[in-house]
């Protein structure tokens, strides 16, 4: 029966949808504005309206981002790249078939937000590396992360509650690969969609990062070497007992010394008067034929006796920054050895920009001019200190502080006990949280990093749908719309039947959590299912997998997880979620007929 508390419900709802697809605001503010709607209406308490704050979800989103952000930093990713580029080469269809492969077979074994958080930060790098817009490769990953979660009775959520709600209804419960046959033909025809026919449905279009400049951009842009030289200094070499100075590195030999390195210690952009030794180890910039001039001249011997440059090589300490001049700076009228930029700051000045005008190498007597550009390579924590402090704008974003040298190991340690702990039946979100204080309390990052990583848009737009869900429960529009179905459908074809529990779990899938539609929807189908002759153990196992069929809006985690990356908007999932949405249903309810009826 219709009560005014389902009528309102049903309302905000509709509500909801109008403001998803109409995109009159951001998908976070709807999510603020829904959770708002449901308190001010009384159907949920104050305490439940933001409940969603400290929802399983929220917490293990907001751990995941932490823990991909930890992986990446470390160095991790950029030796998982490599293997998918090898197989995928530059072919963007190559690439999503092998991505979608691997990232769907673990997620039969892992929770789907987990391997799209693993994945993310090596589909950033590859989409960087190919140069294929991020968004022709996010969008099917994430997909295939979900379809994956179809894969094995342990995969998701709602299957895994499945068989504690067969065993409550009296039925027998299922194996664990009994829903495989139906995983791998969703994630084939997923990989398959994507494949024919990603290029019309997806969006080409870069993230909020690769939008702006990088080091990687900045040298591509003015064709600078970025690759670093280790060399060596032996006894007798002409090097010993000059300074860099009186060897003129730019001047003779257009290289640039960006860090030195003796017994073990590593300082960056050497003072002018620092002197050679023998025993040192250099890391130098410039290109091959140059350098090769350079240690054939004075004797170097190529490579280092130790490894004092590995942080050089990753990125993730220094690396190439541009500085802007701005109008009544300090600096202005000064000239880079009255600053002594490499002695107070251990920064390598690489380029100057004057207008049209680009002065490479030793300009150290040139008085700088507001409006004048530099690119300057160091630490990002001495490049943070140049942005204002100094009289420099910082133009490029950089990382900032990093703890030490790079800990791969020790990050995919964290990640995995995480993921180990979750199989081991530790609650989802505790597990992932506690992987994610361990990269802070081992230094793989710093709290304030951990902060940064949290895409706050992502975060609201959960926790903010999430009293929506309750309130259906609680109010009985979910129970009155199952209800309703069965009563329209009467004696319809088994077939209708399971299309529209199909099409109805989807929907639910879609404003409340997937575990609630299932735990919500499968014994009231399971009662359904006797009174028309159908199994109730495969119409509930249509419910769970469909619980799965969350694509049409960026609501379910890994959807949300990959929106702000990805630079989707609302309209993008609509497009290209839509018809996968349909080759779902289709899919599942014909093989689950098949199969299981």
């Amino acid at each position: 029966m219709m009560t005014a508390e389902i009528a309102k419900v049903l309302i905000v709802l509709a509500v909801t949808v109008v403001l998803f697809v109409s995109e009159l605001f951001r998908v976070d503010v709807v999510a603020i504005v829904i959770m708002l709607a449901v308190a001010w209406l009384g159907l949920v308490s104050p305490s439940e309206a933001f409940s969603g704050f400290a929802s399983n979800a929220v917490v293990s989103i907001i751990a995941v981002m932490i823990l991909g952000y930890g992986v990446d930093r470390s160095g991790v990713m950029r030796r998982i790249t490599g293997p998918i580029l090898r197989v995928g080469g530059s072919s963007e269809k190559r690439l999503t078939a092998t991505v979608c492969s691997a990232v769907g077979l673990i997620s039969a074994f892992m929770q789907n937000i987990g391997a799209a958080a693993l994945f993310l930060p090596a589909i950033l790098r590859i989409s960087k590396s190919s140069k294929i817009p991020i968004s022709r490769l996010l969008m099917p990953m994430g997909f295939a992360a979900i379809l994956g979660g179809t894969l094995t009775m342990v995969a998701s959520g709602p299957l895994i509650i499945l068989n504690d709600l067969l065993k409550q209804g009296g039925h027998d419960k299922y194996g664990l690969f009994s829903v495989t046959p139906v995983g791998l033909a969703l994630l084939a025809a997923g990989i398959a969609y994507f494949v024919v026919f990603g290029g019309s449905v997806l969006p080409a279009k870069t993230s909020r990062e690769d939008k702006e400049e990088t080091p990687q951009s900045l040298a591509d842009a003015w064709k600078l070497p970025t690759k670093i030289f280790e060399y060596t200094i032996p006894e007798g070499s002409g090097l010993v007992g000059k300074t860099r100075e009186q060897v003129a590195l730019w001047k003779e030999y257009k290289v640039n010394l960006v860090a030195l390195a003796e017994a073990g210690d590593m300082s960056y952009a050497p003072w002018r008067h620092t002197r050679f030794a023998a025993g040192q180890e250099l890391a130098l910039i410039g290109e091959q034929a140059d350098i090769e001039r350079l240690a054939t001249t004075y004797k170097l011997q190529r490579g280092a006796a130790s490894e004092p440059f590995e942080q050089l090589k990753t990125g993730t300490d220094s690396g190439l920054a541009e500085l802007v001049i701005p109008p009544r700076s300090v600096v202005a009228g000064r000239t880079l050895r009255q600053i002594a930029l490499r002695k107070n700051y251990s920064v390598e000045p690489i380029m100057l920009l004057r207008g049209a005008e680009e002065r490479r190498g030793d300009f150290s007597d040139a008085k700088l001019q507001s409006g004048d550009a530099m690119l300057v390579y160091g630490p990002w924590q001495s490049i943070r200190v140049l942005d204002g402090r100094a009289g420099f704008v910082l133009v490029t974003p950089v990382e900032g502080e990093v703890s030490g040298r790079p800990k791969p190991k020790t990050a995919i340690i964290c990640f995995i006990g995480a993921l180990v702990l979750v199989l081991a039946g530790a609650p989802l979100p505790v597990a992932l949280l506690s992987g994610a204080l361990a990269m802070v309390v081992l230094r793989v990052i710093t709290i304030d990093q951990a902060y940064r990583a949290v895409d706050w848009r992502t975060v609201f737009l959960l926790a903010g749908l999430i009293p929506l869900g309750i309130a259906m429960e609680k109010a009985g529009a979910a129970a009155y719309l199952a209800n309703q179905t069965a009563r329209l459908l009467g004696e319809s074809h088994a077939l209708l039947i399971m299309a529209a529990f199909a099409v109805l779990t989807t929907v639910f899938s879609l404003f409340m959590s997937n575990v609630a539609a299932t735990v919500l929807l499968v014994p009231t189908v399971m009662v359904i299912a006797g009174q028309v002759g159908i199994s109730p153990r495969a119409l509930a196992l249509l419910v769970a997998v469909c619980a799965s069929n969350s694509f049409v809006l960026p609501t379910h985690q890994v959807n949300a997880l990959l929106m702000s990356p990805g630079g989707y908007r609302n309209a993008d999932y609509i497009k290209a979620g839509g018809i996968m949405t349909a080759i779902f249903v289709i899919i599942a309810v014909a093989l689950i007929y098949l199969l299981y009826a």
